[in-house]
Order: C-alpha cells, then structure tokens, then sequence
C-alpha cells in the first residue's frame, strides 16, 4: 500500500502545528507544506494520470469573467466586470481517478479531514455527492494556462504532482475585495480589478513543488496560473470539499466543468 502523508514530518493532531499553519494562512491567505506528500503518492498519481491525458475533458479557449459569473448587458465589454480572460486545462474527475488510487486515502481520511478543519477554522468538511467533484486530476499542456478569477468556494485544497519545463507559475493578488461585504463597492471593486487586468497591481508569486499541500483562499483574492511551456504537462490534484453535507453540483457545473451532466 502507497504511504501517503509523510506523516513523521507533519503531525496532524499536533496542536502547536496546527497553530502555526492557521496562523500562516491567516497571515497571507496561503498555506504551503512542502513535501507533505510522499514521492510514492507523486509516482503513483502520474502512473494513473499522464498514459489518460486523452481520456480528460479538455476546455479550449474558454473566457469567463474574474468573478465566474454570466455578462451584465447593461456594461460595457470593457467594464471590469464583463471582461473575458482565458482558461484551457484538462481534467479527469472523481469518477475517472481508480479506486486503487492514494487520492482516494487521502481525501476519505477522518484525519486529513480535521487537519483541514483545524486549519481552517471550519466546524466540518464533507465529500461532494456527486461523482465528479470530488477529487480532480488537471492537466495543462503547452500554452494552456487559468485566467485571472476569484474562487466561489472560501478555499481550495491542491497538490502539484508535475510541473511544466517553464511557465505554469501560481500568482495571486491578496485581498481585491471582500465578498461579504454590504455594499457593492467592497465586494466587487471593479478599480482594483481593472488595476489587475491591466497589470498595474502588485502581483506576488506563490512557489510550491511537486508533493507540497496548498491551502490558498480564494474567494478576495484575484489569482490565475501563467501558461504553462514545454512539452511536460502541469499535473495538479485538487480535493474539492463542502462545508454542509449531501451537495453536490449542479446540471449545468458539470456539463461545464466536465462535459457531461454525470
């Protein structure tokens, strides 16, 4: 059986690390573990994954807006909040991931769980109901890139298991807005986006490698990933979680996110 965690570096119920990693992620909105996975999980992830790159549902030159949501007609094309950026991957979902796979440990685990929690400050954290949300396996090839966005979700939890020959770069701008905001001009503030967009804002780089855990919140924080160069494929694994049990996603996500509705 694969070792997934190396667990004799992170102890997941040691209260004086956990304390550590909360206060790290509430210090800049990220979290990076290097070398939390095992090189067994990184090779086993790739033996699966990389000879099934044509079996994942690839976008191609999909647009969205930095906030996901559909265009409001009554602004313009170029009103920070109609603008379109561009984001291409593949993706292999819950049910496309073999039953024998270490990702599949990692996400069911009880304790990998309340680790998150803890971290996050959350009272629990179930499974997607669904069968293609759960754990993804993405892949960008040459030229393939995620444009500038906010997450809908309060945070995301990922793992690169490779990394492209160059590009491929995580970068993120803390704190653009706050989505729980009363009024309009905090939650959405359309200047600072635009100030993003147009590559006026400061950018930092969130650097992590093959095995590292990253906890990032998402959700104020603009963010996207460079094109990834080469002929080497970025391979990143995200475990996708809810805060309420029994949620799965919608008809319409899926078709979108995977190509069919099941």
């Amino acid at each position: 059986m694969v070792t997934a965690i190396d667990t004799l570096r992170f102890r997941l119920d040691d209260s004086a690390f956990i304390a550590r990693c909360r206060q790290a992620l509430a210090d800049e909105g990220a979290l990076v573990l290097p070398g939390f996975f095992t090189d067994h999980l990184v090779e086993a992830v790739l033996a699966d994954a990389l000879p099934r790159i044509d079996d994942a549902f690839f976008t191609v030159d999909a647009t969205h807006s930095v906030y996901l949501t559909p265009p409001d007609p009554q602004l313009g094309g170029e009103h920070p909040f109609n603008r379109q950026v561009t984001s291409t991957k593949g993706c292999l979902a819950h049910d496309q991931v073999p039953t024998r796979s270490p990702l599949h440990t990692v996400y069911e685990s009880d304790q990998f769980r309340q680790f998150l929690c803890d971290v996050l400050g959350l009272e629990s954290i179930h499974p997607y109901a669904d069968t293609v949300s759960g754990i993804n396996v993405h892949f960008h090839l040459d030229g393939q890139e995620l444009g500038w966005h906010f997450d809908n979700s309060s945070f995301a939890v990922t793992a690169l298991m490779q990394a492209p020959e160059s590009g491929g770069r995580f970068e993120y701008v803390a704190e653009v807005r706050d989505a729980d905001a009363h009024g309009e001009a905090d939650r959405m503030n359309f200047d600072g986006v635009a100030a993003v967009l147009d590559g006026e804002a400061d950018v930092q780089e969130l650097s992590f490698e093959p095995g590292d855990l990253v906890l990032f919140r998402g959700r104020n924080s603009m963010h996207r990933v460079t094109p990834s160069r080469g002929s080497v494929p970025r391979v990143l694994v995200v475990f996708a979680y809810n805060t309420e049990p029994g949620v799965g996603l919608s008809e319409s996500a899926k078709l979108t996110f995977y190509g069919r509705s099941e």
